[in-house]
């Protein structure tokens, strides 16, 4: 296997521009990543897989080495499938590191050959998350400086904004 592919897995409902912070990053250290839109689990996405594909392709166009796949089954399947040796897994706050910590683990166990590396997102977007945008979004925040225009763009299509009045008296 070659260490210069790695993958970059999530569900990405919406990708956020933390999620973009990540993938140039990696993009220094690797000469091909690929973005995997993974099965959602738990979460109730938004977006369909098709569409969050489309999306992040729309959003990543230009950058080289960037490509979108979708997977439903598990990403050290994937990871042995394609030969890709590392796995990007982006950290906000450290809250989310004992959960990639065990998830990583479980995933060395199902496949030694795979590393794990982990990225913290820069200072100004650590708190951002998806859905977080999507409820800002919905009551009418800005998210501008937090997606790309595309995400915007589809953000528009799929939530109501909610008008918000200010109580009189």
């Amino acid at each position: 296997m070659s260490a210069k592919r790695a993958i970059y897995p999530g569900s990405f409902d919406p990708i956020t521009n933390g999620h973009l912070d990540i993938l140039d990053r990696s993009l220094s250290i690797f000469s091909e990543v690929v973005i995997v839109v993974a099965g959602t689990g738990p979460k109730n996405p938004l977006f369909t897989p098709e569409e969050r594909v489309e999306l992040i392709r729309e959003a990543t166009r230009g950058r080289k080495g960037v490509i979108v796949d979708r997977w439903q089954g598990l990403i050290m399947d994937y990871a042995k499938q394609n030969k890709i040796a590392a796995v990007i897994r982006g950290l906000r706050a450290a809250s989310d590191f004992e959960y990639e910590f065990m998830m990583a683990s479980m995933n060395k166990r199902i496949n030694p050959d795979v590393e794990t590396l982990f990225m913290m997102t820069a200072q100004d977007l650590y708190f951002v998350s998806s859905t977080m945008i999507k409820e800002l979004f919905h009551y009418g925040g800005d998210i501008s400086e937090y997606v790309p225009p595309e995400v915007f763009e589809g953000l528009k299509q799929k939530i109501p904004l909610k008008k918000i009045h200010p109580k009189k008296g």
